[in-house]
């Protein structure tokens, strides 16, 4: 993994700052050591409740720092896979060039550089907790509550499979025909999936994007079934660190819009949103720091335990607290385009700091035209204890909105649209939104949240950075869609230990 042109007094200020819960804190032995096996798997029915430590597990991972084990500030789990995607968008302007910057430069996708590794390790590690949880479950269970168990374990899986089929590889052939006989990405399963010794080695080696496909689509139709038979998630704000019956619809609503079952889509997306309100002004104005956020459907309650200081999401996407963005080392806002799609009388428009002096940021290496629009979206608190968002009601509304434009009823969806938009632009009142008009809303709504790549993806659309003047110069990049930059190589260490994939198995 490269890393060049970082000053000196970045690393100076790095130096000085304690990382809470950094290094070795995360992984320290299995996140079952708390129950053996044995032991939990008698607690299914008893004290389903006690198993919480397997799924704690999980969530405390995907928040954690190092997973490659290189100490980089760029590799921090689950929402450094979002950070570092987005970054391959039109959308986020970089102001100077410092972590993330390869990935900006779309240059980060070889086998033998960090990213792809981390983004490898980060849900084959989830994987395989999610293998462990169902391991446990020899029977079928009977409550709500171990059912709940057994249904997060689930989506968990299936929701890996969702990430890691759009990473490595091009799955689409053109907008409307599926790349089905390409190579996936490996299966793993546990004992519960009845798999044989002979049958889980074949399946370790490169499977079909369909093969991946059906198991996403399974994993997450069990866990919205057993979810939905009742299971209540922990009381408190750290319940949102689990996956409720919403949750799950909502990862499946993703799934069907990804895999274009446009109706599916729709119903799924309006069944997660159910019972949640869109946020209204004061809560754009809040920062996106706080889960008890009623559109908030799921996240992490981060505390001082648990939270990462200078290797996070905020430190490189806040300029609102002293990490990387808010320091003004590597600056990110939004390209003039997009923030020129909003009206006057968009509400969002207060996400965005419009700085045309450039006062704010110390490398002045782009056009003069530049109108650096810095970032007030994600704020930050004094503890850098801010809270993690992984889906929002919002989300699901123009899930549903998309799926109706697709469907060819433009009418429906300007209906379903307004939900959001009279929370956002009271003056927006189409009678009609096509897939563009919800793409673009789309956009702006989950700017920074870890859409934008897999959306370019989906869409099988490019990008055209020339036709904003913000961009760093020397990084207007026009990426046609389907091209080779948009998927990553399998990690040089897959290769080397897997012995069902070669060389002759890897991606361009």
């Amino acid at each position: 993994m490269k890393l060049k042109r970082i000053s000196t007094i970045v690393l100076g200020v790095v130096a000085a700052v304690t990382m809470n819960s950094c290094g070795e804190k995360f992984l320290e032995g299995e996140i079952t050591s708390a129950l053996d096996a044995g032991t939990a798997a008698s607690l299914i029915e008893s004290d389903p409740e006690a198993l919480n430590a397997y799924l704690n597990g999980i969530w405390s991972f995907m928040v954690s720092y190092n997973v490659s084990g290189g100490s980089a500030h760029d590799d921090f789990s689950y929402m450094s896979v979002l950070h570092s995607t987005d970054m391959m968008s039109e959308d986020i302007v970089f102001y100077n060039f410092h972590w993330f910057g390869y990935d900006y430069d779309f240059d980060n996708r070889m086998k033998d550089y960090r990213r792809t590794l981390v983004d490898w390790l980060t849900f084959y590690t989830m994987i395989e907790k999610a293998n462990e949880i169902l391991d446990l479950f020899t029977e079928d269970p009977e409550t709500p509550e171990a059912k709940g168990i057994l249904g997060q374990a689930y989506a968990v899986r299936g929701m890996s499979y969702y990430y890691l089929i759009q990473l490595y590889q091009q799955y689409l052939k053109n907008a409307n025909e599926f790349n089905y006989d390409a190579q996936g990405v490996p299966m793993r399963f546990s004992k519960r999936d009845n798999k044989s010794d002979e049958e889980k080695a074949d399946l370790a080696g490169r499977n079909t994007v369909k093969m991946v496909f059906d198991q996403i689509e399974s994993d997450l139709t069990k866990s919205v079934d057993l979810l939905e038979a009742g299971y209540k998630r922990p009381d408190g704000a750290s319940g949102k660190d689990f996956i409720d019956a919403s949750v799950a619809n909502g990862l499946l609503a993703r799934y069907y819009l990804m895999s274009q079952q446009w109706q599916k889509a729709a119903d799924a997306a309006n069944a997660a949103r159910a019972g949640y309100e869109i946020m209204d002004e004061r809560g754009l104005k809040d920062g996106f720091i706080d889960i008890t956020n009623g559109e908030w459907m799921w996240g992490f309650d981060h505390n001082s335990e648990t939270n990462t200081s200078l290797a996070s999401f905020f430190a490189h996407m806040s300029d609102l607290v002293p990490g990387y963005a808010g320091l003004m080392y590597s600056g990110v806002g939004i390209s003039d385009w997009l923030y020129g799609k909003m009206s006057d009388t968009d509400l969002r428009k207060q996400n965005w700091f419009n700085d045309p002096q450039g006062s704010l940021y110390t490398n002045q290496d782009y056009p003069a035209a530049c109108q650096p629009y810095s970032v007030l979206k994600f704020g930050g608190d004094a503890n850098w204890e801010m809270d993690y968002v992984y889906m929002r009601a919002s989300e699901m509304v123009l899930i549903e909105a998309e799926a109706y434009a697709h469907l060819g009823d433009e009418a429906k969806a300007a209906t379903v649209l307004k939900e959001l938009m009279a929370k956002r632009d009271p003056a927006w009142n189409k009678d009609k939104a096509t897939v563009y008009d919800v793409w673009i809303q789309r956009r702006i709504e989950l700017f920074g949240e870890g859409f934008a790549y897999f959306d370019l993806k989906r869409l099988y659309q490019g990008i055209d950075r020339t036709k904003c003047t913000n961009h760093m110069s020397g990084f207007e990049h026009v990426v046609e869609a389907g091209a080779i930059d948009w998927t990553y190589q399998i990690p040089l260490r897959e290769v080397q230990e897997n012995d069902e994939i070669s060389e002759k198995d890897q991606n361009p």
